[in-house]
């Protein structure tokens, strides 16, 4: 029996340009960029009152750099967190940072991008039927922070915040979640999404860093975890667990088709996503490849090739 991951409902409060109040001293700036990987858009979040932190300042467009220079009119900008680099988080870090002085902080710069026509970041295989097509996703490679923090530091703090790096590393290699110890939340940028489990593509993204840092997460007890895109999840615990539970279970679903003797990622892909449109058995393939790189790593499947690729042969050891 497949999992079934109990995805949040979708966002309702889709205001564009606006400093919409999601919690007690929490507010979310939406990004107009809904795609396959945003859903409805990057959702920028400002911490705190006079005193602020902004977490994912998001793309560079000009209607939500206009939105973010309105919502912090007033306020003092003490830190700019990025939770990973990619085009639809990280860009506007620059242009605030240099508006509020403020220190960009972050794990460090994107890790490898490959050459490889192979080797793109794809669609997430299990998205809401309604979800606005995008080509594909990109890296912003040029984005270094001025502070690097290192996995617990408590890096910023201000009037009834403080942050905690949490590093979970998987959707990509720099990937940081970060924590509001006053309240019991943590910011889970795309390490953990509410409408769809995140892209994991090699060779920058790495399926056994992400299971590890699904199991890192499931033992903080969070009280409430607050995505880039989409809802807050408010019941964390039960999430998790079957966010978890498909990620193993389509591991298991690749090695039984490796020792079933087939050895391409197509034939796999096309066994594993007879259901899922056509369109997005590239995606697919993307992940059944993360999983092909961990299998491989852990010594169960052999690569007849001189690392993974999707166009590798494959077989059981």
């Amino acid at each position: 029996m497949s999992t079934v991951i109990p995805f949040v409902a979708p966002l309702d409060d889709v205001r564009y340009g606006a400093a919409v109040e999601v919690g007690p001293d929490l507010r979310r700036v939406l990004a107009e960029n809904p795609s396959r990987f945003t859903y409805r858009g990057t959702g920028t979040y400002i911490v705190g009152r006079g005193d602020v932190a902004v977490i994912d300042p998001g793309p560079e467009l000009p209607s939500h750099r206009d939105a973010l220079a309105a919502a912090l009119q007033g306020e003092r900008v003490r830190a700019i967190v990025v939770t990973h680099c990619h085009a639809d988080h990280s860009p506007l870090a620059a242009w605030l940072a240099g508006e509020t002085g403020a220190p960009t902080y972050g794990l460090g710069p994107h890790g490898e991008v490959s050459d490889d026509l192979d080797d793109v970041i794809d669609v997430p295989d299990d998205q809401p039927d309604d979800a606005p097509a995008e080509p594909k996703e990109s890296v912003d490679t040029g984005f270094t922070p001025a502070v690097m923090v290192t996995d617990g530091q408590e890096f910023a703090t201000g009037p009834g915040w403080t942050l905690r790096a949490v590093a979970t590393p998987g959707h990509t290699s720099n990937h940081l979640c970060v924590a509001w110890r006053e309240r019991g939340a943590l910011f889970s940028g795309d390490h953990i999404m509410g409408w769809s489990t995140t892209v994991v593509s090699p060779p920058d993204g790495d399926m056994a860093a992400y299971v590890d840092s699904l199991r890192k997460v499931q033992g903080r007890r969070d009280a409430v975890l607050w995505p880039t895109h989409g809802n807050p999840i408010t019941h964390p615990e039960p999430f998790l667990a079957a966010y978890l539970a498909h990620r193993l279970e389509r591991e298991a679903q690749v090695l039984a088709q490796v020792r079933a003797g087939v050895s391409s990622v197509a034939d796999m892909v096309a066994v594993l996503y007879a259901q899922v449109d056509t369109k997005l058995h590239r995606a697919a393939s993307r992940s059944v490849l993360a999983h092909l790189v961990k299998l491989v790593a852990e010594g169960v499947v052999v690569v007849d090739d001189d690392r993974p690729r999707i166009r590798s042969p494959y077989r059981p050891a």
